[in-house]
C-alpha cells in the first residue's frame, strides 16, 4: 500500500526519470516503482536534477495484477511508462481499476488504444476514474494542434503531422517493432477506421520552416484517429510523423520489414525475445539528456471542412522532458480536482488543451502556435 498518491511505474526508465523530475518541481510526493531495487537507486541518484529535494519513496513490485494492485491501493493516480503496452499493459490498467487509481501512460501504440478503449473504458467511467493512455509529446502536443485549429467551427478533417530531432529509447524503438509486427496502422474515414497500406512505405511530407522535404511514417497510425472517434465534430483523421534525420527515417522501414518477416513463424515468446533483439541492434544505450539545440519537435495540423480551413504549427524542443512535464502535470493536476472527462480520454479531453499548451509554455519548451484561418 502506498502512502503518496502518485505512483511511476517505471521509473528507472529515461521517460520515468524525467516525470519523477517534474513531480519534484511540482512539489508532488511519489512512489519511484519498478522490478529493479539497483536501477531505480541508481537511475534516480544519477539521471533525475535535483532529486534530494524530492519527497519520494523507491518499491520494487512484480508485474502481476495483485502485486500492483497492492502498490497503487492508496495512491490517486498512476504513471505507466512499462511497455510494450499491448502485452505489458493490460496487467497494469486491471491493477489500477482494482485499486481505484487515475490511469496514464506513454504510449502511442493505436491497438492499445483501441484496447483501452473497447474493454476497459466503460469500467473506468463507471468507477469516476481516468483511463488516458499516450500522454506524450508524439501524440498530445500535436492534438494541442488539432484542438486549437477544431475551436474554429465546421471544421471536419485533421491531416497531423509529428517530427522530432535525435533518436528513440531503446523501450520506444521496441515499441514500434512490436507494434508493427502485430497490429495494423489506422487512420480514421468518415468515422470508420482504415488500414494503412502495410507496403507504403516512406511519404515526403512539407515541413513548416524548412525547405527540404521531410520523410514520414503512418507510424503505428499514432493515438489521434482512436481519440477523435468520439468526437463529433472530427470525420477523418490522418497522422504521419518521423525524426528528421533521413537516414534513419530511409532505415526504419527495412528494419520493419525485416523484424517482420524473420519473426512471422515464431510463437509470441520468441518473437519477443527476437523483435527486443533487433531493437537493441537499433539502439542499445539510453540516449544522452536531450539538448533542445538538437532535440527539437514540430508539430503541424492542417483542419479542413466543406467550407473552411485552419492551420496550425507548434515548435518546440526535447520532446521526453515535454512527456515527462505533462504526465506530472496530470497526476498533480488529479490530485486537485477530477478531470474533465472520466473513462477513456485524451490529454486534452481531460484537461483541456489551453491548459495543457500553458504548462508546455511555462516550462519552456514549445513556442507560442502559429495558428491560420480561412473561410
Amino acid at each position: 500500500m502506498s502512502e503518496k498518491k502518485v505512483v511511476v511505474y517505471g521509473a528507472s526508465g529515461y521517460t520515468g526519470r524525467l516525470i519523477c523530475e517534474y513531480l519534484r518541481e511540482y512539489n508532488v510526493p511519489f512512489v519511484a516503482a519498478g522490478r529493479s531495487q539497483e536501477k531505480l537507486e541508481s537511475s534516480l541518484a544519477h539521471n533525475v536534477a535535483g532529486v534530494e529535494t524530492a519527497d519520494y519513496e523507491i518499491k520494487t513490485v512484480d508485474h502481476d495484477v495483485e502485486s500492483l494492485a497492492e502498490l497503487f491501493d492508496g495512491a490517486s493516480v498512476v504513471c505507466n511508462t512499462v511497455g510494450p503496452f499491448s502485452t505489458l499493459g493490460p496487467v497494469a490498467v486491471e491493477a489500477a481499476l482494482k485499486a481505484g487509481v487515475h490511469y496514464t501512460d506513454t504510449t502511442g501504440e493505436q491497438d492499445w488504444l483501441m484496447a483501452c478503449d473497447d474493454q476497459w473504458g466503460a469500467k473506468f467511467a463507471e468507477a469516476g476514474l481516468l483511463l488516458a493512455p499516450g500522454i506524450a509529446q508524439m501524440y498530445t502536443t500535436g492534438e494541442i494542434a488539432a484542438q486549437l485549429c477544431l475551436d474554429k467551427p465546421g471544421l471536419d478533417t485533421l491531416d497531423i503531422a509529428v517530427f522530432w530531432g535525435g533518436s528513440p529509447t531503446i523501450a520506444s524503438t521496441e515499441t514500434i517493432l512490436v507494434n508493427a509486427a502485430n497490429s495494423a496502422a489506422h487512420f480514421l474515414e468518415q468515422n470508420a477506421y482504415v488500414p494503412f497500406d502495410p507496403a507504403q512505405g516512406l511519404t515526403p511530407l512539407v515541413v513548416p520552416g524548412q525547405h527540404e522535404l521531410a520523410q514520414s511514417l503512418p507510424w503505428g497510425g499514432t493515438s489521434h484517429p482512436v481519440w477523435f472517434k468520439r468526437d463529433p465534430r472530427v470525420a477523418n483523421c490522418k497522422a504521419q510523423g518521423g525524426v528528421f534525420n533521413a537516414a534513419l527515417m530511409n532505415g526504419v522501414p527495412l528494419i520493419v520489414a525485416g523484424a517482420i518477416e524473420a519473426t512471422k513463424e515464431m510463437n509470441e515468446a520468441d518473437r519477443a525475445a527476437a523483435l527486443t533483439a533487433t531493437a537493441r541492434q537499433v539502439m542499445d544505450q539510453m540516449p544522452p539528456r536531450e539538448n533542445p539545440r538538437v532535440n527539437k519537435s514540430l508539430d503541424s495540423v492542417h483542419a479542413s471542412g466543406p467550407l473552411g480551413r485552419a492551420h496550425c504549427v507548434i515548435h518546440g524542443n526535447s520532446n521526453y522532458k515535454q512527456t515527462g512535464l505533462m504526465q506530472a502535470y496530470a497526476a498533480y493536476s488529479l490530485l486537485q480536482q477530477p478531470p474533465r472527462r472520466v473513462g477513456f480520454a485524451s490529454g486534452c479531453q481531460a484537461f483541456g488543451h489551453h491548459e495543457l499548451l500553458g504548462v508546455l509554455r511555462s516550462f519552456g519548451l514549445v513556442s507560442s502556435p502559429v495558428l491560420t484561418t480561412q473561410d
